[in-house]
């Protein structure tokens, strides 16, 4: 089971191809396999046979089988070897002439022809169906028996005078099996490549609903959400929450085009996507042109608020270039809570992984209420960062819903110094 798991995973992976290079080794080991088991069988069969009927073993028989045994067991230490996982089709054509051709040579050898057919057409037929890839292959092999056959034999003369070294019968027979398995073979192979490529569009398919999926929701979500469509919803006893609102955008919305418009948006948004990725926080989602992202979920980490306090301090240096570069004075007014929320995923159709709680509602307040181009940090905030953070204290302001509140402006990282 685990073998067929790798085969397959492989196959997801590679080129046609490359697919039934490996495939074909493992094949060739699982035949070879079988086949030295095989013959030892019969070698020790015989054996004992002979001990317990007192009779000797066939001496040619026997000796044939443990030369063929030796040729197996080398294909197979061959196959295992760099230059047999190169070439597994010189290890195919030694597998299938181990046992039709050792036979001849011996008969050979003997000054006799030996018609080997059942031998033949049960290497072939077992070729067919235990690999059944590359059907000019499996004709090679089966030509180069017939090859020897009739050219050796004839050559030197050792059928019966006066008789063909093959009957008609016979003849028609090998031509009729050889043909049939080759036809076998040939039919597989293009089933199994439609196959194949159906998987592999099958997989660029997945591939690509998982990376929109993956854009939408949290990996680890996402992961959840494909095994239970029910309802997923976490307690986080402490994240760190940031909301973020272009000013002057309404404005800037007169003078510009629509295409024009979107375009910067995707620019600055584009920038904060990039700020996200790189502190590793979870962009929630984009509400016009304001932008809430968080950290500590949805797996915790002790230092989500020093990380959103590097993305705020990040957003504010992606407004300045973009300024610089497009010509405008647009600002940015950034607002931050720490505290417990709930997160998840509602609904059942066009899914959105959000979060709920009065950490959310004042982060968002600290925003609204906040001054453009400052980060404004509730003190919840400002005692996780104090030590490593500068602030100018705002004092108490009246926040809607909340009454008033302490808050502070976050200016940057304390130098190494002043630490």
């Amino acid at each position: 089971m685990g073998q067929r798991r790798k085969a397959l995973t492989f196959a997801d992976s590679v080129d046609y191809g490359v697919w039934q290079q490996r495939f074909l080794q493992q094949r060739l080991q699982l035949g070879l396999g079988l086949a030295i088991v095989a013959y030892f069988t019969f070698i020790t069969l015989n054996l004992l046979g002979s001990v317990t009927s007192s009779t000797n073993p066939t001496t040619n028989w026997l000796g044939m089988s443990v030369v063929v045994e030796g040729c197996l067991i080398a294909c197979l230490a061959l196959l295992k070897h760099p230059i047999g996982r190169r070439h597994p089709a010189l290890i195919f054509l030694g597998c299938a002439w181990s046992v039709t051709l050792v036979e001849q040579v011996w008969a050979t050898l003997r000054g006799v022809a030996l018609p080997g057919i059942f031998a033949w057409t049960l290497v072939f037929l077992t070729q067919a169906t235990l690999i059944p890839v590359r059907w000019r292959l499996h004709l090679a092999s089966q030509v180069g028996v017939l090859a020897y056959y009739f050219g050796v034999n004839w050559a030197l003369g050792l059928g019966e005078p006066g008789k063909p070294l093959l009957d008609q019968l016979s003849v028609l027979y090998l031509f009729w099996f050889c043909l049939i398995c080759n036809l076998a073979v040939f039919l597989y192979e293009r089933l199994q490549k439609l196959e194949f490529e159906a998987r592999q569009q099958l997989r660029l398919e997945q591939e690509k609903s998982e990376r929109l999926l993956l854009n939408i929701l949290p990996a680890a979500i996402a992961h959840k959400l494909k095994q239970d469509s029910h309802t997923i919803a976490d307690n986080f006893e402490e994240v760190s929450v940031l909301f973020a609102d272009i000013v002057g955008f309404t404005e800037l919305s007169h003078r510009i085009s629509p295409v024009e418009l979107v375009s910067l948006l995707n620019y600055v948004f584009s920038a904060f996507d990039e700020c996200v990725e790189y502190y590793g926080l979870e962009k929630i989602k984009t509400i016009g042109d304001a932008y809430m992202v968080v950290g500590g979920l949805p797996i915790a980490r002790p230092d989500h608020a020093e990380t959103i306090a590097e993305m705020a301090l990040a957003m504010q240096r992606v407004m300045i270039e973009f300024n610089a570069s497009h010509q405008q004075a647009v600002s940015l007014r950034i607002g931050i809570n720490t505290g417990p929320v709930v997160a998840g995923v509602i609904g059942i159709k066009k899914f959105i992984y959000d979060l709920w709680g009065d950490t959310v509602n004042t982060a968002s307040r600290m925003e609204s209420h906040g001054i453009p181009d400052c980060i404004q940090v509730t003190a919840e905030t400002y005692e996780r960062l104090c030590d490593r953070y500068q602030f100018t204290e705002r004092g108490t302001i009246q926040v809607k819903g909340k009454g008033e509140m302490a808050t502070y402006f976050l200016i940057g990282k304390k130098s190494v110094a002043s630490v």
